[in-house]
């Protein structure tokens, strides 16, 4: 439907209710707090018209739309692309966005329909599930890594890792937990520390599951220098009564956990 259509049909809708529903900005159309009254019983309406049609046809219809997620770059760029390819295979009609922030994605704003986070929120009207914990070790250049054996073997190479006043979740906080001050190649993006890692030669913290995606990398200290942290997926509280949003979700958590430990799996084999 072209944008004109959509527009007449919106302005004709809130000529018959007598409420505006939408506020347009340079971002787009943002809900109204009309908006989020309706939202919520028109969700419900339309889950309850699907079963329906799904009653009479018999047919497991798959689903479809446009689903967007939030989430950390980390697992928007190894996570994420997999597993939500896969659920689009099984669902043609499915239109799936992946928005990679570097920053707590907004579900009150409808910036996404969910977001994979690394700490649960403590406010907001949200559902919070947990997915599954993930680990993260020492990463190295491989031609060095048989000769690390303690964390003095590491002393006069680069650290790399998060700018620090840019961390916007403390569980990102990885080096300072291990006792490391000092970054000497930064960035808030996970990615382009990895690509940092592969190309200068330095050393950081990595996600296990990136690790098959970074072959000049090994893993090393694995006893010493380890920490686990914890994907969940948080969800807009109106959202619950959404059967479409409810499935693609539980497909969402488990491809993850499988994605994780296959990778991680890999990472094992390959330090």
């Amino acid at each position: 439907m072209d944008p004109a259509t959509v527009g007449r049909r919106i302005a004709r809708l809130e000529d018959t209710l007598g409420a505006i529903l939408f506020v347009k900005s340079p971002q787009g159309y943002a809900l109204t707090e009309a908006g989020e009254r309706m939202l919520e019983p028109l969700e419900l309406a339309e889950a309850a018209l699907t079963a329906g049609q799904g009653a009479v046809t018999g047919a497991d219809e798959g689903l479809s739309g446009t689903i967007r997620i939030g989430a950390p770059d980390g697992s928007a760029n190894f996570l994420l692309p997999q597993v939500c390819a896969q659920i689009r295979e099984q669902n043609p009609d499915l239109e799936i966005q992946i928005l990679a922030s570097p920053r707590i994605v907004n579900l009150s704003k409808r910036e996404a329909d969910m977001a994979i986070t690394v700490s649960p929120p403590q406010t907001g009207r949200l559902t919070v599930q947990k997915v599954a914990d993930y680990h993260l070790h020492l990463a190295v250049p491989k031609e060095i890594a048989a000769d690390i054996h303690s964390l003095d073997d590491l002393k006069g190479r680069p650290v790399i890792g998060y700018i620090q006043d840019m961390i916007f979740d403390q569980e990102l906080d990885y080096l300072s937990s291990i006792g490391v001050s000092r970054v000497d190649l930064a960035s808030n993006s996970f990615s382009v520390q990895l690509m940092l890692m592969r190309t200068r030669r330095g050393i950081g913290i990595a996600h296990d599951f990136a690790m098959p995606f970074a072959p000049e990398l090994r893993l090393v200290l694995r006893d010493q220098v380890s920490l686990t942290r914890t994907f969940y997926l948080v969800r807009h509280a109106s959202d619950r009564g959404s059967e479409r949003l409810n499935r693609f979700a539980r497909a969402l958590a488990q491809g993850m956990r499988a994605e994780i430990a296959r990778l991680e799996d890999q990472a094992r084999h390959g330090a």
